[in-house]
């Protein structure tokens, strides 16, 4: 059946762009897997098929990757003025925002989340990356450094220069904005890039090879590779002619990467998973923090690493946050994405569903308690309740372990050292919350935690110029901001005798 016939009222542009197979971006050009294989993209909100995709493997990777080393070392790439990559991105920012709801829908349709998200979220933070990286392309600097060598005097100073051809493997969580994270900064610093996104949601970074052609980058800067993490994923953090790899998503798969990684010492950078926790304390405004806490966790259907999947109350108001929480999760309107009245949408896939499912029947065989939610819904499509687990602890896989679904353990604490203790209790250092009036005592909370990022009576803040990344098994290296320069540039000292 085709796509038009079940989703009738979709923009002509997105109809038009589903209907027909989607091949592959290398060296400027679109192209067929080199073994002619396609895979199939399915709709989360029914199970059905989306659309039909190019499976590139290990030969097309390799195409993939001499496309982009030349077009790093020769052609108009290395030639070009900072200020010309500059304007590169800001016309893809530009066409990108002219094109804004064909790409919420595309989003939408693709991962499942509620159109309206997708809008006001996904798109826009992508079009303002894109936007903020463009003015760090001619804001690269060296500096001079006074040397203190004997015997002679020397005029030294350091380059920054671009790391060379990147392999970036994106998760499909946030599938336009994890592309625009990796983009941006590659491309502005001049590096060239082979792209991989996720299997189950490819086609907003197809649709942006597109953009990024009209908008003039040269061939070879960019080239995109769909298929699966085990074959293309897998060759291209093996690749020995691949000078870097980022990778997005689950710390078990982070592993792997860096163990492929280790053929030709490529640099690395890990943006990992997490088990975020939040935490309430008695003098928090409550009017801000329930509704902030339920945010934390069903926010994209709880399929973020930094999901406030561990919520820790104040014994003396965990029965009035809890009931909140929950009393929230009712409220939602759960359904298809592009349904307007939507505001929690399917998880991405079958396999995410079963695994979701996993943990809500562990949580419950281990005597946890669900207050609200605790299955998957009837019907068609890969929906799971909004669930609020209690009476659990802390050797249960539901607190340790990230579920990456709409599933919130909730907590009990009596004083700040117990609390910290118990947040810190964790492999994964990602993100972390904490609700107080008491801004001196959010500070000396927020020093002792151990996590990338702490908000402070907010979550889910995130910025293009805000630095972001994790401690322990949450991930190497930060993602934007200044921050994300070190991860596509080398330092080059030189030192020259006067």
């Amino acid at each position: 059946m085709a796509i038009t016939t079940v989703l009738p009222n979709l923009q002509r542009s997105v109809a038009e762009f589903l209907g027909k197979p989607r091949k592959m971006l290398v060296d400027g050009k679109w192209v067929e897997a080199a073994s002619g294989k396609t895979f199939e993209t399915y709709n989360p909100a029914t199970g059905e098929v989306l659309a039909h995709v190019a499976e590139g493997d290990r030969e097309d990777i390799d195409r993939a990757v001499k496309a982009a080393r030349r077009a790093f070392e020769s052609g108009p790439w290395p030639a070009m003025s900072p200020s010309e990559r500059g304007r590169l991105l800001l016309k893809l920012a530009d066409l990108l925002e002219s094109h804004l709801e064909e790409f919420a829908e595309l989003e939408t349709l693709d991962n499942g989340k509620p159109v309206f998200f997708s809008r006001i979220v996904d798109i826009p933070t992508a079009v303002d990356v894109f936007r903020y990286m463009a003015g760090w392309a001619t804001k690269v600097e060296g500096s001079t450094i006074p040397i203190s060598a004997h015997g002679a005097q020397y005029f030294a100073y350091t380059l920054r220069e671009p790391l060379g051809v990147v392999g970036q493997i994106i998760p499909w969580n946030f599938p336009m904005i994890m592309a625009s994270w990796k983009l941006a900064p590659a491309l502005a610093v001049g590096c060239t890039v082979v792209l991989k996104p996720a299997e189950q949601t490819p086609l907003t970074a197809l649709r942006l090879g597109e953009l990024a052609l009209e908008a003039g980058f040269p061939d070879g800067v960019l080239n995109i590779v769909t298929g699966f993490g085990e074959t293309a994923g897998a060759a291209l953090a093996a690749h020995p002619d691949v000078d870097k790899v980022a990778f997005t998503g689950s710390t078990e798969v982070g592993k792997l990467i860096l163990g492929a990684a280790t053929g030709n010492l490529k640099k690395v950078s890990l943006e990992l998973g997490g088990k975020s926790p939040n935490i309430v304390f008695p003098d928090a405004d409550l009017q801000a923090a329930i509704p902030g806490a339920a945010n934390a966790i069903f926010f994209n259907q709880g399929q973020c690493c930094t999901a406030g999947s561990r919520l820790f109350v104040h014994k003396s108001i965990f029965d009035e946050v809890v009931d909140g929480v929950a009393q929230a999760a009712k409220r939602f309107t759960i359904g298809p994405g592009l349904d307007p009245s939507t505001n929690l949408g399917p998880v991405v896939s079958k396999e995410q569903l079963d695994r979701v499912c996993g943990y809500l029947e562990s949580g419950i065989r281990e005597g946890a308690k669900a207050v609200v939610g605790g299955h998957k819904r009837s019907g068609s499509g890969y929906f799971v309740e909004p669930t609020v687990l209690v009476d659990v602890k802390p050797e249960m896989k539901v607190v340790r372990e990230e579920i990456f679904g709409p599933v919130v353990t909730a907590i009990p604490f009596s004083e700040p050292e117990e609390v910290v203790r118990s947040a810190n209790h964790t492999v994964y250092g990602l993100a972390a919350a904490v609700w107080t009036r008491d801004i001196s005592k959010a500070h000396r909370v927020a020093a002792k935690l151990r996590a990338g990022t702490v908000w402070i009576n907010c979550y889910n803040v995130f910025d293009p110029a805000l630095p972001f990344g994790g401690y322990k098994q949450s991930g190497w290296g930060r993602e934007m901001g200044h921050a994300v320069l070190e991860l596509y540039t080398e330092t080059k000292a030189v030192c020259a005798q006067l």
